[in-house]
């Protein structure tokens, strides 16, 4: 989707309208579930790759009746010797809503997030800015090929039928 183009940032709302967020939350349910098809997720984690890019690592944190929270991420590894998570996003998915939330994001490179003065835009601000920033970076992985469809099962070896 084209956020250039004045139809789409129509249909995902205006960014300080609560109706805009819930566009925004709906459209990364659908990338969500187009980039992991497989509900109830079959693994507890689990790694995309990609030709064009970085290994993608989901990992699942909780697993509730309606609700399941995934960490989404690429690793790299600092000077320091540690590993380090960027972007770093938490999403809790609403399956009878259809939703997908971000409740925890965007650490290190995506610091700029912190930078939104709470006095200014308040809640409704920072949630629909980590949203955008999620809803691009899902963008980013479809088009890159990632995905996590049949992750994590197993591929045993076909028996040939005589």
């Amino acid at each position: 989707m084209d956020l250039a183009n004045p139809k789409t940032l129509l249909r995902l709302g205006r960014p300080e309208s609560f109706s805009g967020l819930m566009n925004l939350v709906d459209e990364n349910y659908q990338r969500f579930q187009r980039l992991v098809p497989d509900h109830p997720l079959p693994f507890d984690h689990a790694v995309s790759r990609s030709e064009s890019d970085f290994d993608l690592h989901l990992t699942v944190l909780e697993r509730c009746r309606y609700t399941t929270t995934v960490h989404l991420t690429y690793w790299f590894d600092a000077e320091s010797g540690e590993r380090r998570a960027d972007p770093d996003v938490t999403l809790r998915l609403y399956h009878d809503a259809g939703v997908a939330e971000v409740v925890d994001s965007c650490r290190s490179r995506c610091d700029f997030l912190r930078d939104i003065d709470p006095e200014v835009g308040g809640w409704l601000q920072r949630q629909h800015a980590r949203n955008l920033m999620v809803y691009k970076w899902l963008g980013y992985l479809l088009r890159h090929g990632h995905g996590f469809a049949m992750a994590a099962r197993p591929r045993g070896v076909v028996e040939q039928r005589r």
